[in-house]
């Protein structure tokens, strides 16, 4: 049965059938070809996973990062973040790179972020004399953040499909964001000192105090999150949910929330998490033959046929992931490959933290390339620029992107250190 799932899988993305559609076709394709008659336990499975209560994390994590965003706090994110870095080489690019940081704990959201930031910074480093190519690939670069940075709507999926703690992954992403964030802005200075980009305003100690105050109700609002999931106050789901509420009295109280703006949110929610659904069922049913057939164990064997290193093993996982990246979508390839690779991590002694770490740093990256790169297409639509022209400047994101990949690969610690000292195993 596995080839017949395989093949299917693979004849019907090349056809651009949906994703969710194929992988629910190529199951029934593959049953049907093995003589299967019954799809009650397919049936079941799919609606055992999508009765998930940490499921529901979801859509209430992007509900509150669009009611934040409309709340008017993309502009006051991206003040603070000018008071910080605004004033060295290339000031402008260090900003959406810190901004982004900072809308990551809100969104959880790599399109979002993208979206949000550089709809204001874009036309502001062009206007400043940035080529608008550079600009475009630094916020495509720095909103693949969003999924990185704690809360990531990417790192639940992977927590439910591997069956990892989402509190532990939480933690585990702060350092390789920063550590991305970091060579990120060093990037950006080390290309404007060459091209001659200055920095942008300087600020006086009144004037940071006052943008810092404005901006407090973004920052509080991670601290609350993360801070009652590992206080033991609530589960991440329950978290989401108190972040919805606490965006919506910080849009009241800025007078921002308007009715049909709130109806409209709720809506683009709803929808999102039908499509996400959509995916999580077909994906089960997949999986559910997936684990039928014992193809883990196949391709564990496989692994450890061609090579006992676990330090091999991560070399060619990266490589797999960049692969799939670029290919498909990155909630459906996390579904897709979690199940299968994340056992096979654990035979090899690596930490599945660690490598949910590995995973969404390496599709992440996928969100950057041809042909189903959103962040691209996200950035090149507001430059308004094609596609091929943010390649260039992109390539030189691109390569750091991977250094860091292999850093975080290769230094488990950077992920696992903040979950050995607060995490509590909570899902």
């Amino acid at each position: 049965m596995a080839l017949p799932l395989v093949f299917s899988l693979l004849i019907l993305l090349f056809l651009s059938v949906p994703v969710a559609f194929s992988l629910g076709l190529s199951a029934i394709i593959a049953m049907k070809m093995s003589g299967m008659t019954s799809m009650l336990a397919v049936v079941q499975s799919m609606f055992a996973n999508m009765d998930s209560f940490p499921l529901m994390a979801v859509p209430f994590f992007m509900l509150a990062g669009d009611l934040m965003q409309w709340s008017g706090i993309s502009e006051k994110l991206i003040n603070l973040a000018k008071t910080m870095v605004g004033h060295i080489r290339g000031g402008l690019g260090a900003v959406s790179v810190v901004t982004s940081m900072f809308f990551a704990t809100l969104s959880g959201s790599s399109s979002a972020t993208t979206a949000s930031i550089g709809s204001i910074l874009i036309p502001a480093m062009e206007k400043e004399g940035y080529d608008k190519r550079f600009a475009a690939a630094i916020c495509a670069s720095s909103g693949e953040l969003g999924v990185i940075i704690p809360p990531s709507i990417s790192m639940v999926i992977y927590g439910i499909a591997a069956g990892v703690s989402i509190a532990d992954l939480f933690l585990a992403g702060f350092i390789p964001g920063i550590l991305i964030g970091f060579t990120l802005i060093i990037t950006v200075h080390i290309i404007s000192r060459i091209e001659g980009y200055g920095g942008s305003d300087t600020f006086t100690w009144k004037e940071k105090i006052r943008i810092t105050w404005e901006a407090l109700p973004a920052l509080v609002m991670p601290i609350i999150i993360l801070g009652g999931i590992y206080g033991g106050i609530f589960t991440p789901t329950e978290a989401a949910v108190v972040a919805v509420a606490y965006a919506f009295l910080v849009g009241l109280i800025n007078g921002q929330i308007k009715f049909n703006k709130v109806i409209d949110t709720f809506g683009k929610s709803g929808v999102s998490m039908s499509i996400i659904l959509i995916i999580v069922g077909n994906a089960a049913g997949f999986a559910w033959v997936v684990t039928r057939e014992q193809i883990p164990s196949q391709v564990a064997e496989l692994m450890i046929g061609l090579s006992a290193s676990p330090i091999v093993f991560l070399l060619l996982t990266n490589l797999f992931l960049l692969v799939v990246g670029m290919f498909m979508e990155t909630l459906a390839s996390i579904l897709i490959i979690a199940p299968v690779l994340a056992p096979i991590a654990i035979q090899y002694g690596i930490n599945p933290v660690h490598f949910g770490l590995i995973m969404v740093v390496n599709l992440a990256i996928g969100m950057l390339t041809p042909p189903v790169g959103v962040n691209l297409f996200v950035a090149c639509a507001i430059a308004k620029i094609r596609l091929d022209e943010i390649i260039s400047p992109l390539l030189k994101f691109l390569f750091i992107l991977i250094v860091d990949v292999l850093i975080i690969s290769y230094i488990p610690q950077l992920s696992l250190w903040l979950p050995s000292l607060f995490g509590k195993g909570v899902y």
